[in-house]
């Protein structure tokens, strides 16, 4: 018989069971209505769920810490920049990545976005059927990301390899010593891949951004040699991880959700809005961990200082104190102040470029191939804390993929 998810009665929550990996919203739902201080099985760290909860959270680093590295074992020898920081340093960090990452700079590599996605749809729309990840939810992001970053597009394989050695270690699920020691291995990997580029570009300049890294000044002097590599290792991760997940989670709802799919086919000027709905509903990155910095109490729990604390904003995003019918997706939507992004200080770097990631992929598929299912007889396999879809079979009528 099936074990309760969350226990009803210590409100602890499974995050590595796969019915609720797949499906997260049932449990969220159940949470919302009856912990407002659930708990993560095995290590009882408290979780903060409500809408209130989790964005007074996330506006308060004072209160909710960020730096979070020593206790997660991420691989890392310092903590990842700016991710892991907190304000004022982390402001000062911020101010010289956000203009690379700004609107006007999105805009700029849209249409080689647009051109790559119709190179990969090439081959394989005329097939009738794909592995969704492998032909288009890995190769569409990272291939920008790439191009961004000034990384060689042959080492994609690597990158992904040293990426899932830190989100997604092969070792057995909740085995957290085998986890840490396996993250440590693959982020000295890391660190010597990156140490060796610094070396080249400092010595020979490019247009890409770790260049930009090598050249770029904060308070008047450049940024040290391990600053750049607390960086890159946090963009490596960012970069290459979450558009994927959340592609993947879009295209597994829609085709699952045939009228939720023949809606963006035939009207393609939705997609901007569904990209926003569908982060709600998916919120691939399910929960944030945080490090308390002074004794706080919600509800009737007290959350002690030096405690960590998750921030389960997919339960939020499905809070109906603030989404009105959130347990339905409704591309018109009019208010949709989701966080799968975050919020404060910490909202996600990298905002500008998956939304437009996610709208240019969502229109160039559906452009192309309007009408597709999950392969009878398939069920995707979907990976615990970040959500990918890492096994995605689909299937259509194949009729010349025209662009």
């Amino acid at each position: 018989m099936a074990t309760a998810n969350p226990d009803p009665e210590s409100g602890e929550i499974n995050f590595i069971d796969p019915e609720f990996t797949a499906h997260p919203q049932p449990v969220y739902a159940t949470v919302l209505e009856h912990h407002r201080v659930a708990k993560t099985i095995f290590l009882g760290h408290p979780v903060l769920s409500r809408y209130e909860d989790v964005i007074w959270a996330l506006r308060h680093p004072e209160i909710f810490s960020s730096e979070v590295d020593m206790h997660i074992g991420l691989g890392t020898e310092r903590p990842m920049i700016p991710q892991q920081i907190d304000p004022p340093a982390q402001v000062r960090y911020r101010k010289i990545l956000d203009v690379r990452f700004s609107r006007k700079r999105v805009q700029e590599i849209e249409d080689d976005v647009r051109r790559h996605a119709n190179e990969l749809l090439d081959g394989f729309a005329d097939a009738g059927e794909c592995e969704f990840d492998e032909a288009f939810a890995i190769p569409l992001p990272c291939r920008a990301f790439l191009s961004l970053m000034g990384l060689p597009q042959e080492d994609l394989d690597l990158f992904l390899e040293l990426k899932n050695g830190i989100i997604r270690p092969p070792v057995a699920p909740m085995d957290i010593e085998a986890a840490k020691a396996y993250r440590a291995k693959t982020g000295k990997r890391i660190y010597a891949y990156f140490e060796n580029l610094i070396e080249e570009r400092t010595a020979h300049p490019r247009d890409d951004m770790v260049t930009y890294f090598t050249q770029a000044e904060l308070d008047g002097r450049k940024l040290s040699h391990n600053e750049i590599l607390d960086i890159a290792f946090l963009f490596l991760l960012g970069g290459l991880d979450t558009v994927t997940a959340t592609l993947g989670c879009c295209i597994a709802f829609l085709a699952s959700n045939p009228d939720h799919r023949r809606r963006l086919a035939e009207d393609p000027a939705v997609v901007p809005a569904a990209v926003e709905e569908l982060l709600r509903w998916e919120t691939p990155v399910m929960l944030v961990p945080r490090i308390m910095k002074q004794d706080v109490t919600v509800g009737d729990v007290e959350l002690k200082a030096g405690g960590m604390v998750n921030l389960l904003i997919g339960a939020a995003d499905i809070d109906e104190t603030e989404f009105e019918e959130a347990r339905r997706v409704d591309f018109d939507r009019q208010r949709n102040r989701h966080v799968a992004f975050g919020a404060g200080p910490h909202r996600c770097l990298g905002s500008h470029l998956a939304r437009m990631e996610l709208r240019v992929a969502l229109e160039e598929w559906h452009r192309r191939i309007p009408n597709y299912a999950i392969k009878s007889g398939e069920i995707p396999r979907v990976s615990p804390g970040i959500r990918e879809v890492q096994y995605l079979p689909l299937i259509w009528e194949a009729k010349g993929g025209a662009r």
